[in-house]
């Protein structure tokens, strides 16, 4: 385990690039602007055009087919979200210990979020009665919360508590897989399911858990002061933090983009192939998952990570609550240098940050699970010990 250090990049250029290179740099905003007003004139203006031309006989038969198209779409999602919610239900999530004796209780729910979507929730709760402090897991990006089910098993036998939830569009829970009409809207179902579990659970200490956008969407939401109010830290893992776009007329479009065609997939941006894990079989038992959404990611959905990544950044020095962030210095999904940006910045009088060597995205899937999982534990032990509850 060591810290990440600044890489530096190389610049090859030619005597004519160095004169070039700043010319294109000046230009390429107003470049940048003039594109997205003739996709605006391309996308809006011609097919009002056609409309036009369209007899007044002729509209209310298209009306009728546009209403039929409409209504065939939203059954298949509807078909789609009941298909995943049988796989999310059926999902593994009990455990034994070695002499066969279960030491859990575990169960899964439903939980209507601030837009009355219905999302799937699991819970794994140790069989003691009084329990250390509670973790609730918001999971990363095209994955689910049963794919947690080791760690909570981890946890539960510390006395932990476990709750997970499914972001909209993905497990078990409403909406099109993996789509996602808006991360504030998931920032705002995890402070309500917050909100739920500490009513549940009165006077036990809780804790939030994000992965990778997961992370994210917990690093926003405990920037609001009655969310950190309820919790005792918040733990982060691989959290994205900087994302960039692959050229920067992607970030300039994509508002435009995920108003005219939100659902769409973008090929470009697939990330598939970039290793997660150096754990072969923990690879595979992901992309083999049907749970996980392996599609290209569409268009609304990587608009909104762009738009939190870009709130989070600017947002580092007014960071206050307690939080524990991990992250492996080969990670190629998200950035291990922008999460050393925020324990650096971060105003947070009790923080940590673990950077393991050589170590890739999924840490919890990497073969130094248990190890990371113990570092996980170990931090909320010492937060409870210096809050003087335990």
């Amino acid at each position: 385990m060591s810290m990440a250090g600044e890489t530096g990049m190389e610049q090859l250029t030619s005597g004519a690039s160095n004169r070039i290179i700043p010319i294109l740099r000046t230009l390429r905003i107003p470049l940048i602007f003039l594109q997205s007003i003739i996709l605006y004139l391309l996308l809006f203006l011609f097919p009002r055009r056609r409309q036009t031309a369209v007899g007044a006989a002729d509209e209310a038969p298209q009306l009728q087919a546009k209403t039929a198209r409409r209504r065939s779409v939203w059954r298949r999602e509807e078909e789609d979200t009941l298909r995943r919610r049988a796989l999310a239900e059926g999902w593994d999530m009990g455990f034994e210990t070695a002499d066969g004796e279960v030491r859990c209780r575990w169960g899964t729910s439903l939980f209507f979020g601030v837009r009355r979507n219905a999302l799937f929730c699991r819970s794994w709760l140790p069989a003691v009665d009084e329990l250390k402090g509670i973790l609730i897991i918001i999971h990363g990006l095209n994955e689910h919360s049963g794919r947690y089910t080791q760690f909570a098993k981890q946890l539960t036998s510390c006395r932990y508590g476990v709750y997970a939830m499914d972001w909209i569009g993905h497990g078990g829970s409403d909406g099109l897989h993996g789509y996602v009409p808006s991360l504030d809207h998931v920032v705002a179902d995890t402070g309500f399911f917050l909100e739920k579990i500490k009513t549940e659970n009165p006077g036990v200490p809780c804790f939030l858990f994000g992965h990778s956008t997961g992370g994210a969407v917990v690093l926003k939401a405990a920037s609001y002061p009655h969310i950190e109010e309820m919790v005792e830290g918040i733990v982060l893992t691989s959290p994205a933090l900087r994302v960039r776009p692959a050229h920067p007329i992607v970030r300039a479009v994509a508002p435009l983009f995920s108003l005219v065609v939100p659902k769409l997939q973008f090929k470009g941006a697939n990330k598939r192939g970039i290793p997660v894990s150096r754990d072969p079989a923990a690879l595979l038992a992901k992309y083999s998952d049907p749970l996980v959404y392996t599609g290209p990611i569409r268009v609304r959905t990587g608009h909104e990570i762009l738009r939190i990544s870009s709130y989070l950044m600017q947002s580092f020095k007014s960071v206050t609550v307690p939080f524990f962030v991990l992250h492996g210095t080969a990670d190629k999904v998200t950035d291990p240098l922008a999460s050393q940006d925020l324990y650096n910045e971060a105003g947070s009088k009790f923080k940590d940050i673990r950077l393991y060597d050589g170590f890739l995205h999924d840490l919890l899937f990497e073969p130094e699970r248990e190890e990371i999982g113990q570092d996980i534990i170990d931090w909320m032990e010492k937060r409870l010990d210096g809050s003087g509850r335990y």
